[in-house]
């Protein structure tokens, strides 16, 4: 029987959305699940070490990380490159290493290109707008205008919801963890099923 390939699980969504938090508890559903470890061009910060919490590579590298299509999605951030290395997560799905991946929309699209169907990719959705306004104003920590950004944003990239597998909503917490940990099971299921 063929060992069958790692899949990788990829959670999307709006700021706000609660992503963090369902990853979270994600996680600690399937303990042995990988992850992706970003790439950046930011210096180390006190203890931080290569291939743990980043790979750091200076901004030329990282340019031609870009050019030879090594990157799968990739941001700039207080003028510092951050980026999702393709490397990293193919060696585990050869491995057979289940991923647990949070990556932009724009990320996920791209991914599941590249992955078909080892790519499981859930939208993450906050059940109104309202809601989500309230989540980013009780968090206390973001100005009016960066609030507003958010917002726009979040309406923008919900417009793409329909480009993933699944949508979840996250009105109750428990409930949309229990849906996202269902999908999980269920797409292992078929993919052992195609190595028998």
């Amino acid at each position: 029987m063929a060992e069958r390939k790692g899949m990788i699980v990829c959670i999307s969504g709006p700021s706000g959305a609660g992503k963090g938090t369902v990853l979270g508890k994600v996680s600690e559903r399937f303990p042995g699940m990988g992850s992706s470890v970003s790439v950046t061009t930011r210096a180390p910060r006190g203890t931080e070490q290569e291939g743990v919490e980043y790979y750091f590579r200076t901004p030329q590298q990282f340019e031609q990380m870009i050019k030879d299509n090594e990157i799968i999605e990739y941001d700039t951030y207080a003028g510092n490159y951050y980026g999702t290395p393709r490397e990293h997560i193919s060696r585990q799905c050869e491995e057979g290493i289940d991923c647990l991946v949070d990556l932009t929309v724009a990320g996920s699209v791209a991914l599941k290109e590249i992955f078909g169907d080892n790519a499981l990719t859930i939208f993450l959705m906050p059940p109104s707008m309202e809601v989500l306004e309230e989540r980013l104003r009780g968090r206390g920590t973001e100005t009016d205008e960066k609030i507003r950004l958010r917002l726009s944003q979040a309406s923008s990239e919900m417009q793409r919801k329909d480009e993933f597998d699944h949508v979840v909503v996250n009105d109750d917490l428990q409930t949309a963890v229990d849906e996202v940990i269902a999908l999980i099971t269920a797409k292992r299921e078929e993919l052992n099923k195609l190595t028998k």
